[in-house]
């Protein structure tokens, strides 16, 4: 690979990198800069996450409930396996299309596997609903299905940590991320109250192999055997697009979430757009988007606006808006539904789409994974859709909806505690 790596990537100490003070040293503590291009920031992503952005892929974008008419088409012409990890799977006509399409693959001989969240399916609202109406239906049939991390006896450590991420993988070979759940807020087109609007991406090449294996690592935890060989055909190269998965996991210290983050925010040199439905970052990540502003990036948020799952996220959230506002950061909020998305737009050529949100929970606790792309055909799309969503969003002003109070920072406070990792 072509670059100095000595350029500003990795930080010195008493520089840009390490806090000198009281010889304290702070993983990635900014401002940090990174060589620009592609190839340069996949060498940083590879050190810092064990991923890099591999040619031979071809993706394609998917807004709101388009992306189950794609996904059950390709689950209805699986030939090998159907793997599925939500953590949202609860009964309605939706469900009623996937129940029967893993029913007709199993008949014709292919291997299907499920795993849900108990908590996002049902133990924390007491709704027995997936065992009683979907899992029986699958399980009769032939579908293998398993619960990730039951709440049973356990602690609140295990209540915290759940696995967020959204897959689904079709003979190993087509893969499915993004925000989507399998529940009825996920159909239409994400402009009225009940419909989320959410982002999601098809792939095909070689991350859909790190988006197998992590399933396979989900589904062996959760009481699943091991995969058959033919489960895990190896990389397949289809397309020009440059990408990556980056599964996270939670754990004591800084995550692969984090880190993937951090990295992408560093990359920005002229844009960086982000939306994300739960946008409570910790200080050091707000601290990286204020110096982006400062070194003249066009920073901006779309968050949720009045229509939010979380009431006291959506506190947290508008607590950070002052400190951005002040920056110059750019804040709208989204107001025909809920704002489901987790996607970064990076200059013209970087972009992030999957499950990992803006929130100390999810950087910190959770399982999540995230489609990391360079390619400036997709980065178009996406903006695109930024240019739509801006249309039915409110920009939020100092004057309007930008100040904190006493509620919203003690909204961040608990948050935060939530997700911290120590």
């Amino acid at each position: 690979m072509d670059m100095d790596v000595t350029d500003g990537v990795l930080p010195q100490p008493g520089a840009h990198g390490w806090d000198a003070k009281d010889g304290q040293r702070h993983e990635m503590k900014g401002p940090f800069h990174l060589p620009p291009g592609p190839d340069a920031f996949s060498f940083v992503l590879y050190q810092s996450t064990g991923v890099c952005l591999e040619e031979g892929h071809r993706v394609e974008l998917l807004e709101n409930g388009t992306v189950f008419d794609r996904m059950l088409e390709d689950i209805r012409q699986a030939k090998e396996s159907v793997h599925i990890l939500v953590y949202i799977w609860r009964p309605c006509e939706l469900s009623d299309r996937f129940v029967e399409a893993l029913q007709e693959r199993v008949r014709a001989g292919v291997s299907c596997r499920v795993v849900v969240d108990p908590v996002g399916s049902e133990e924390v609202s007491g709704d027995k609903d997936f065992d009683q109406k979907i899992e029986r239906r699958l399980v009769e049939s032939g579908v293998e299905v398993h619960y990730y991390r039951p709440l049973a006896g356990k602690v609140l450590g295990r209540l915290l940590g759940r696995n967020h991420q959204k897959l689904v993988i079709v003979d190993g070979r087509i893969g499915y991320t993004g925000g989507f759940g399998i529940w009825k807020v996920w159909e239409g087109d994400g402009r009225a109250r009940e419909n989320w609007r959410d982002t999601h991406v098809r792939v095909e090449g070689p991350a859909v192999c790190r988006m197998q294996l992590t399933f396979s690592r989900s589904w062996q935890e959760s009481g699943g055997s091991l995969l058959h060989p033919k489960d895990l055909p190896g990389p397949c190269h289809v397309g020009p697009v440059r990408g990556g998965f980056v599964d996270s996991i939670g754990k004591l210290g800084m995550t692969d979430a984090e880190r993937m983050v951090r990295i992408v925010i560093a990359a920005a040199r002229k844009r960086l757009w982000i939306a994300n439905a739960y946008f409570t970052p910790p200080n050091a990540v707000l601290e990286q988007l204020v110096h982006k502003v400062h070194e003249g990036v066009d920073v901006r948020v779309l968050a949720p606006g009045p229509i939010h799952d979380v009431p006291i996220v959506r506190a947290s959230q508008r607590s950070t808006y002052e400190k951005l506002l002040n920056a110059g950061v750019r804040i709208w909020e989204y107001q025909p539904s809920m704002m489901h998305a987790k996607t970064l737009l990076v200059d013209d050529w970087l972009t992030v789409v999957g499950s990992t949100n803006l929130d100390a929970l999810s950087l910190n606790k959770l399982g999540e994974g995230s489609l990391v792309l360079a390619d400036p055909e997709f980065a178009a799309k996406l903006e695109r859709c930024w240019e739509r969503d801006l249309e039915c969003s409110k920009e939020i002003t100092l004057e309007a909806g930008g100040r904190t109070n006493p509620w919203r920072r003690l909204a961040r406070r608990a948050t935060q505690l939530v997700g911290q990792d120590r």
